[in-house]
């Protein structure tokens, strides 16, 4: 009888375990999505999992906070304060000085084709608050002096784990060029803390994911074509990492029959005239990628591939006017055409 009993336990054990298995595997396919507007962008939030809601909640307010610091219109930003110290040091955040340094370590190597001390030539030409306006030569020679990256003081106190930077006064700056790769990077640690396995933040051009899909398979992300934005020229199949692109086509006016994009070339003061439609970076850090979509649009086809073939570390894709797409052999595996109006090549 107790040989009986004990059978007749570990049947019943068995039986819930094969009932549970079943749950646990529905849950962790679960899907919860989450629409916000931050960074003067509408941002797409999707977890899976028994923990998602958990970690869309982390992951917005990871994004809202961030959005309240970088605005440097925003009086009470840590942005501003850097631009009124007036040389001033600045206590600032190690995820600001994470941007600042990595966003440097991008102008040093690319020439200064990535200045975050561009901002009051952006601001010139009406990009932050929609003014559009084409400036005279004067007013673009008067708002690159202001430029100063290059004589930024980054200071690191270790013992406290805090941040100081300055500028020289009347320098001002903006994170445009690499605040969105930082929170999504942020958004996508905020998931992992709060539980998620499985996730895709869309930031505007910045799409970042956390583990592989809920079945197991790669992530396929299109890329925009540049030429028409609600299709796509191909298709980009990735694990957990970041992709960010940079195109004419995302924020430009015209003025008198001529269109002027928001890609400013920070020698010239005026928007970037090379062969370059879009640039898309593929690589594991999202505040990598985000400075470099932009330092290689300005560097140009032939520049920005000698920087990846000299530093490395990430892929892309170019597509240029003469409808060209330019891949880094790296991605030979992982992009599939979908648009025969494009040529697809593939460069070492």
């Amino acid at each position: 009888m107790k040989h009986i009993k004990t059978c007749y336990k570990l049947i019943c054990a068995l039986l819930c375990l094969a009932m549970l298995l079943p749950l646990a595997a529905c849950g962790e396919t679960k899907e919860s999505q989450r629409e916000i507007f931050a960074m003067d962008t509408v941002m797409t939030l999707t977890a899976y999992g028994n923990y998602r809601e958990a970690g869309l909640d982390a992951a917005q307010s990871v994004i809202h906070s961030m959005d309240s610091i970088l605005d440097p219109e925003l009086d009470t930003s840590i942005t501003y304060a850097i631009n009124n110290a007036q040389g001033a040091n600045v206590s600032v955040t190690a995820q600001v000085a994470n941007m600042l340094s990595t966003a440097k370590d991008v102008y040093d190597k690319s020439n200064g084709s990535l200045d975050l001390s561009l901002y009051p030539v952006i601001k010139l030409w009406g990009f932050v608050d929609g003014r559009y306006y084409v400036p005279t030569d004067t007013e673009i020679s008067q708002a690159l002096s202001l430029k100063a990256f290059d004589k930024m003081s980054l200071t690191s106190f270790p013992s406290s784990g805090s941040y100081a930077v300055s500028f020289p006064a009347g320098t001002q700056i903006s994170f445009a060029s690499v605040g969105k790769g930082c929170a999504a990077d942020s958004a996508i640690d905020a998931m992992r803390q709060a539980g998620v396995t499985s996730g895709i933040v869309s930031l505007g051009g910045n799409v970042q994911t956390l583990g592989q899909k809920p079945n197991g398979d790669d992530w396929k992300i299109a890329i925009q074509d540049p030429n028409n934005t609600s299709s796509y020229l191909g298709v980009i199949s990735v694990g957990e990492t970041a992709v960010v692109t940079s195109g004419t086509y995302q924020r430009n006016f015209t003025s008198n029959g001529k269109t002027y994009h928001h890609l400013i070339n920070p020698k010239t003061g005026y928007p970037v005239t090379n062969s370059l439609l879009s640039v898309t970076i593929i690589c594991d850090n999202g505040t990598l990628a985000d400075c470099l979509s932009t330092a290689i649009f300005v560097l140009g086809e032939t520049n920005g591939l000698n920087y990846w073939r000299n530093h490395g570390g990430f892929e892309m894709i170019m597509v240029n006017s003469s409808n060209e797409i330019i891949c880094t052999s790296g991605l030979i595996e992982e992009f599939t055409l979908a648009n025969d109006s494009y040529t697809l090549k593939f460069t070492e």
